[in-house]
Parts: structure tokens; C-alpha cells; sequence
């Protein structure tokens, strides 16, 4: 049988109702909305900044409105540190296929956005890596009697509509 004694404590309280009243606990009349204006009447615009302020700031910063703004313009590649390499077998020749073969990057990513071997840790073990790699990642596969095969990233050339005016003009 439930008693009062038993009974649980309520901890949460109950949000005060604007305008209802004085015995609301949230005054009568103007119910801290201030006197006059737009945001005493009712919920202003979301971008609204006052009445002196022509655009709101979202609006004067030209064209980085929305998702992904602060993102780079350029994909960069994945990044793969040595100290990885060393689940590789011995002697083998490292490349994106390899790589993927041995989970240690992703196979979509990977063949979007390429991938980079930086130098981060130690490499124990001789490899020959075709992939682009830093200049220190470059000496310490060296040092450890591995190869590196130059390979340049893969940069998309996207021709640009003046050039493309001109040729045709000829």
C-alpha cells in the first residue's frame, strides 16, 4: 500500500508559463518580453539581428553558408605512418592494393582519395614501397634497406573554361 512515507522524491520542476498570469509565477502584463517591438510580440526570424543591421551576419559572409564550409577545397590523401608497415610480410612490394589486402586502409577511400606514407615511428624490415611518401618517411625506409619507387600523386587537371574558349576560337 502506497504511503505518503514511501512515496519518491520529485526532483524536477515544472517550467514557468509566461504569460498567465501573476499567479503564474512569471508576471502579468508585459512578462519579461520588455515594452514594445517585434520580439515582445512574437518570436522574431531566426537570422534576425535588430533593426539598424540590414543583413544578419549569416547573410554578409558571402557564400559559405551551409554543411561543409569548413572543409578544405582539395581532398587530401590517407594518411599511412611506417610504424604500420611493419605488419607488411618482408621484402614485399607495398602499394594501395597490398594495403588494402592487409586492412590497413579503407578500399573506397583509398581509390578516391589516394594514399601517402608519412613518417611516424619505426620501420624494422626492408620493403619496396611504390607509393608517394614524406621525405622522412622516404629515409627511414631507406636506412632500413628497403626501395622507394618514385611515384608522383595523382592530381586531376581540370581545364578551365578560358582555355577552352580560346582553343575552339582558332
Amino acid at each position: 500500500m502506497n504511503r505518503l512515507n514511501n512515496l519518491s522524491k520529485t526532483v524536477a520542476k515544472k517550467k514557468k508559463g509566461l504569460g498567465r498570469g501573476y499567479g503564474s509565477g512569471k508576471g502579468g502584463h508585459t512578462v519579461g518580453r520588455g515594452q514594445k517591438g517585434q520580439r515582445s510580440r512574437n518570436k522574431p526570424y531566426l537570422l534576425f539581428e535588430g533593426k539598424k543591421t540590414q543583413k544578419s551576419l549569416l547573410r554578409r559572409i558571402p557564400l559559405l553558408r551551409g554543411k561543409g564550409k569548413l572543409k578544405s577545397k582539395e581532398n587530401k590523401p590517407l594518411v599511412v605512418n611506417i610504424s604500420f608497415l611493419n605488419l607488411l610480410p618482408l621484402r614485399s612490394k607495398v602499394d594501395v592494393s597490398l594495403l588494402i589486402k592487409h586492412r590497413l586502409v579503407d578500399e573506397k577511400e583509398a581509390k578516391k582519395y589516394g594514399v601517402k606514407i608519412l613518417g611516424g615511428g619505426e620501420i624494422e624490415h626492408p620493403l619496396i614501397v611504390s607509393l608517394p611518401c614524406s621525405r622522412g618517411a622516404k629515409e627511414k625506409i631507406e636506412k632500413a634497406g628497403g626501395k622507394v619507387v618514385i611515384v608522383k600523386s595523382p592530381k586531376l587537371k581540370v581545364k578551365s573554361p578560358k582555355t577552352e574558349i580560346k582553343s575552339s576560337q582558332k
